[in-house]
């Protein structure tokens, strides 16, 4: 029964995740990365351990190819690192210019002299667009932030092609799939704690609270917004969340392994249990 069960769902998935390639996808181009083939990427996620990784292996990063997220260019170490890519994904930042946090963050990314590739939700390119001033060494470059499951041969047409990924519960799983679209063979994690589950607690008027820590300092009015965010969604909701993003990991491994490409989680502690554990190398 469980095999014809599994095969119902698949087969709904399946109608469903075409469905959603036909009315929300639009082809993209991602060129491949000119040091795939020699280097591997470097995936710099915000979670508290970042800090301590990057105290270590400062050296590293600023000579390898790395991928930053989300706010990580307010932060004092962007500049210092200078990540070759950049994955903007949460809608805030697309829909919330006047945001104090975001109006900052983009004029951080107008202010980039480096070579660097930003990547958006295709959704949302024009209007950012109106909102950052690109400078002459950045490109804006798009993906197509749509989730489908299925059976495995059409996840893999449907990611290969990219027209679609894992759901994307968070920004890292499609800063993850963009670092195999580059064509890296070798992606590294760093920073992706995941540890919300350990953080998460309800209080005595049954509002749930969960402490989104990042490796940065946040601003009172970040963490303010954050749990407002959060406020009104259900114990039971925010668990279904964890679910998916953990789920679309394993989905990301089953695509890495098929295509040869190894992802090393080397963050300390982390609650990511789909890929392969290791560290950063003392050189590369």
């Amino acid at each position: 029964m469980k095999a014809v069960s599994d095969f119902i769902a698949k087969t709904a998935d399946t109608a469903k995740g075409i469905a959603k390639i036909a009315l929300m996808s639009r082809p993209v181009t991602i060129g491949r990365a000119a040091d795939a083939s020699d280097k591997p990427l470097i995936i710099l996620a915000n979670g508290p351990s970042l800090r301590q990784t990057i105290a270590d292996h400062a050296d590293l990063l600023a000579t390898m190819p790395t991928l930053a997220v989300n706010f990580a260019a307010n932060s004092p170490e962007f500049a210092l690192i200078k990540p070759n890519y950049y994955v903007l994904a949460d809608p805030h930042f697309f829909r919330a210019t006047d945001d104090p946090n975001v109006r900052r963050l983009i004029d951080n990314l107008s202010a980039v002299t480096w070579p660097m590739r930003l990547f958006i939700d295709r959704r949302y390119r024009s209007g950012f667009m109106a909102a950052l001033s690109l400078p002459p060494d950045v490109t804006l470059e798009t993906f197509n932030a749509v989730g489908v499951e299925g059976f495995k041969p059409f996840r893999r047409i449907a990611y290969r092609s990219r027209l679609a990924m894992p759901r994307p519960r968070n920004v890292l799983i499609p800063s993850i799939m963009l670092g195999i679209a580059l064509g890296y063979r070798r992606i590294y994690i760093c920073g992706a704690d995941h540890s919300w589950m350990r953080d998460i607690r309800v209080t005595d008027d049954n509002e749930v609270v969960s402490g989104m820590n990042h490796f940065y300092k946040e601003s009172s009015a970040e963490v303010q917004r954050s749990r407002n965010e959060y406020r009104g969604y259900r114990l039971h909701d925010i668990i279904k969340s964890y679910y998916t993003a953990f789920r679309s990991y394993h989905l990301i491994r089953s695509y890495a392994d098929s295509l040869g490409v190894t992802i090393i989680n080397a963050t300390p502690g982390s609650y990511i249990d789909a890929f392969t554990r290791g560290s950063l190398p003392a050189t590369l």
